[in-house]
């Protein structure tokens, strides 16, 4: 049995504690790994190491640190194929989506060597009489990411690139599910030039996550996950007067106006809620349909491509369209759920749940499913299911359609689909939710921007990557000052105040 380790002062460390998860296969429920599980100890040993390793990175010139940023880059570039089969294999996701897992990160990263710009404080001269202010941006000293499953590589790439660039040196707790990503990402960042200490994982479950929120040393908290969590995490973080970027979960809505290309929505819809399983939080897992005929219209062309997806481990190649959820408990919420639906009442349209597969009987598969006439008090309306599973709940008119958008508790990403630019430009102002699609599945902005949802999908003021990552993972520090010249008097200086 493989034993996973952490990653400590720039080398591979076992583990303490005598704790230990399975790390599953998520195709065959088969155990092919144990990661330990770290003790508070261990976890404020690792954040005592990275404080010793900080004010040397923090003091490295922005530009050096940026050059590392490059040959990371470069190195995750070569090794693509090798990150991707390691997520798909902890995962699940197909190999395709692997690489976009890989790539999304990598994107961040390509950002990131941008750090002297992005870093760039402010200055002005002459603000009162001889007096000139300027603003620096500091690293804040140690922080951490605690990251989830679904994107082994994309979300701790996307913590790590601005929290290192910025001169911060970083405690990254992947998930337990999913860990040997980010400890090849860490060896990968040692290969361009990360100095020993200044990134440490340390692989965990809740004891290690509330040793990081309760540790005084740990400036600042970055997390993904589900709502309940992030929540739980931003609360204790600011308690202990921390920073805290908390990102929770998502019922993402796609409303399909009367004039849309009807085919391209649908194309739309089958990639945006059944790729990676339905396991993302900008999945489009609601369809809104306005009018009767509109609704008749997308589910005639649902049907047929839902029917023709192709699920199977990522082993089976390319044109797997995707694979298991990540466990056995997740397989049955998602078949519970699937029920409920039943019960209160939806058309199961397409029905996921007496998929098989041969030869990987034991793995968690769930079949794509497809309701009809959800209605807002369903269980499947109201929960973030995180499987394959699309639910088309139908509005009478655009109005009605926007209304159920922003009167749903989350508001992490949306999308309108529509020939009409004054349908698109009122939408796109009057939606309350963080990230928004025109004729787009799913609006995860390029990463110059910055990705970050509203109401219960986020917590915090400052948004992943892009310029707020560098705003949240520094502080700024302000200087006023002003100089006494010198004034040449029959051969001698006398000093005298500029008033």
């Amino acid at each position: 049995m493989n034993e996973l380790t952490h990653w400590i002062n720039g080398k591979h460390v076992k583990g303490t504690s005598g704790r230990f998860s399975d790390v599953m296969n998520p195709a065959t429920g088969e155990v092919q790994a144990k990661v330990p599980l770290a003790t508070v100890a261990e976890l404020d040993a690792a954040v005592a190491e990275a404080a010793k390793a900080q004010p040397a990175w923090g003091a490295t010139n922005p530009q050096r640190r940026a050059r590392v940023m490059m040959k990371f880059a470069a190195l995750i570039n070569e090794h693509m194929d090798e990150l991707a089969e390691l997520v798909s294999r902890e995962h699940g996701k197909t190999l395709p989506d692997g690489r976009g897992d890989v790539q999304r990160g990598l994107e961040v990263i390509e950002v990131c060597m941008g750090a002297p710009h992005m870093l760039k404080g402010e200055y002005m001269n002459d603000g009162g009489p001889g007096i000139d202010l300027y603003a620096m941006r500091q690293p804040l000293g140690v922080v951490a990411g605690i990251t989830p499953f679904n994107f082994p590589a994309m979300i701790p790439l996307w913590k790590m690139g601005p929290a290192l660039a910025s001169g911060n040196a970083m405690v990254l707790k992947p998930s337990e599910r999913c860990p040997s990503t980010a400890l090849r990402l860490a060896e990968l960042l040692q290969e361009a030039g990360l100095p020993d200490g200044v990134l440490q994982v340390v692989n965990g479950d809740k004891e290690a996550v509330d040793a990081i929120l309760d540790n005084d040393t740990v400036q600042a908290v970055g997390f993904v996950g589900s709502t309940p969590i992030a929540q739980y995490i931003y609360g204790r973080a600011c308690s202990n007067g921390k920073r805290a970027q908390c990102f929770g979960g998502a019922k993402n809505h796609m409303i399909i106006m009367p004039d849309a290309d009807m085919d391209k929505a649908a194309d739309a819809l089958v990639g945006a809620g059944f790729g990676a399983a339905g396991e993302r939080c900008m999945a489009i897992s609601v369809a809104v349909p306005v009018g009767e005929k509109t609704a008749d219209a997308l589910i005639e062309r649902l049907v047929p491509r839902i029917e023709k997806l192709k699920v199977g481990p990522y082993t089976a190649g390319e044109d797997v369209d995707y694979g298991p959820v990540i466990t056995s408990q997740a397989e049955q919420r998602i078949r519970g759920l699937i029920e409920s639906g039943v019960k209160q009442g939806a058309e199961l349209v397409v029905d996921g749940r007496g998929f098989k597969l041969q030869g990987y009987e034991n793995g968690y598969f769930v079949g794509p499913s497809l309701f009809d006439r959800v209605t807002p008090e369903m269980d499947i309306y109201k929960e973030e299911i995180f499987g394959p599973v699309l639910s088309q709940v139908r509005a009478g008119s655009y109005e009605e359609a926007l209304k159920l958008t922003m009167d749903n508790p989350y508001g992490n990403g949306t999308s309108i689909f529509t020939a009409d630019g004054d349908t698109a430009r009122d939408f796109a102002n009057r939606v309350n939710v963080g990230m928004v699609g025109i004729n787009f599945p799913i609006p995860v902005p390029l990463s110059y921007f910055s990705f970050g949802g509203w109401k219960k999908s986020a917590f915090g003021d400052l948004n992943q990557y892009g310029p707020d990552a560098f705003k949240f993972y520094t502080k700024t520090k302000t200087v006023t000052a002003r100089w006494f010249s010198g004034i040449k008097e029959g051969g001698e200086f006398a000093f005298k105040a500029m008033d």
